[in-house]
């Protein structure tokens, strides 16, 4: 969902990293799900998508997990990160790819009727603030989504935030939610 409203902002390139393929399980929230693209890469999906919206975004898409092993190499020449992740494991490790990196991290969160968004600069404490301790235990059965699923305008209110706090990075203008949360 970032990707559109990062690519009509005017980016020159996006890289896009997800190794997950849709399912009917993505429809409701999800912006570019479709019936018709029911088993096909997500990334190469966001491609697609904008390249339909802006065909001048080089678009550099990865349909592959983001790790500790490939992921200097795949965000290497970024200037942002934007957090779209689904698990609070590979937020420590994509917020510690951008540290290493030097790279601010746009981070966003939904979680039921409720969203979050967060700017983390190197150095910031980041998800210490938010989730404790990286390896502290996360347990996903009482989180809220889990008992009320995700309705489709909390992660498009969230994404829309992120597209803001990315720019405001891009541009260097405007107070970040830096070190503090903004609520959906």
């Amino acid at each position: 969902m970032s990707c559109r409203r990062i690519a009509r902002l005017g980016v020159g390139s996006l890289v896009v990293v997800d190794g997950d393929s849709f399912d009917e399980t993505n429809q409701n929230r999800q912006a570019l799900s479709t019936v018709r693209n029911r088993g096909m890469p997500k990334a190469l999906e966001a491609r697609s998508a904008v390249a339909a919206v802006n065909p001048g975004v080089d678009v550099i898409a990865h349909a592959v997990r983001l790790d500790r092993s490939n992921g200097r190499k795949i965000l290497a020449g970024c200037q942002v990160v934007v957090d779209a992740l689904d698990n609070v494991a590979d937020r420590f490790i994509i917020e510690n790819l951008a540290r290493d990196l030097g790279v601010p991290l746009v981070h966003g969160a939904v979680a039921g009727f409720e969203g979050q968004v967060m700017s983390i600069l190197p150095g910031d404490p980041g998800f210490e603030l938010l989730y404790g301790k990286e390896s502290a235990p996360w347990d996903s059965e009482k989180r809220p989504e889990a008992v009320f699923g995700v309705p489709a305008v909390t992660p498009s209110l969230v994404a829309a935030l992120q597209v803001m706090e990315t720019l405001k990075i891009l541009l260097n203008k405007g107070r970040l939610l830096r070190n503090r949360t903004g609520h959906a």
